[in-house]
């Protein structure tokens, strides 16, 4: 459980990022909030997804690499000298450490841990707000609720015309297409995203095209093939 203390660092820490660029990550987590319910949609897979939304910006600021081993097994490791800027991203680059892992055991390591602080970056930047409601005059609730920034409808916008109009996609929608496609949530878009069979086909190429320069193109693809995979295999189970 979070503490008070807790609690409050988390959100002095999203009020001072707050001005930053987003990361992958907390674009996904908007992307997945729904409005009309106040939920996150594909919670049972929530933490591979954002864990791979993660090791997606590390790959595309070249803060990891990756290698495929002999028996097909795709590692990541971290770039020594070359840690991240933000907090999220430098959090997770320091705890995979310099050994290299395989990309399961890293978003099982990195992943339970991410939801709260992004969550409260979006309440920082206004993307959603918090709404503190009383039940019956007894109880108290948090009610999650549509920001004012619109963004959630600009990067839906995006992933939506690379998905059903088959548009170019920028690496950044590119991969949140995928990491929607990997939540296994894309049935819940179904106003904006028909879910249809050219729908399907393109956010399963999504997931396994490659991302970003072509330095790093490998390692993000690697990443990305590897959290839809297990993303797809755990939400599988919960079915």
């Amino acid at each position: 459980m979070t503490t008070h203390t807790e609690e409050i660092r988390i959100i002095e820490s999203a009020a001072e990022t707050s001005s930053h660029e987003p990361t992958l990550a907390e674009d996904l987590l908007l992307l997945l909030f729904q409005p009309d319910s106040g939920t996150i949609a594909g919670e049972s897979t929530l933490f591979y997804v954002l864990g791979g939304a993660v090791l997606t910006d590390l790959a595309l600021g070249g803060h990891v690499t990756t290698t495929t081993t002999r028996s097909g097994m795709v590692t990541v490791q971290v770039v020594d000298g070359r840690p991240p800027s933000d907090d999220i991203l430098r959090s997770a680059w320091e705890r995979i450490g310099g050994a290299p892992h395989g990309v399961q055991s890293i978003l099982a390591m990195i992943g339970p841990a991410l939801r709260q602080p992004l969550l409260a970056r979006l309440v920082a930047r206004d993307h959603i707000r918090e709404e503190h409601r009383r039940i019956m005059g007894l109880f108290s609730s948090t009610a999650h609720v549509a920001g004012s920034t619109g963004r959630r409808e600009a990067l839906l916008a995006g992933v939506r015309a690379a998905l059903v109009d088959g548009a170019d996609a920028a690496p950044r929608i590119a991969a949140l297409a995928a990491l929607i496609w990997g939540s296994g949530s894309l049935p819940r878009f179904h106003r904006d995203i028909p879910w249809t069979t050219t729908v399907i086909g393109r956010a399963q190429t999504f997931s396994r095209s490659s991302f970003g320069a072509e330095a790093v193109a490998r390692t993000t693809n690697a990443i990305i093939a590897g959290t839809v995979a297990v993303a797809v295999t755990a939400a599988a189970r919960h079915h």
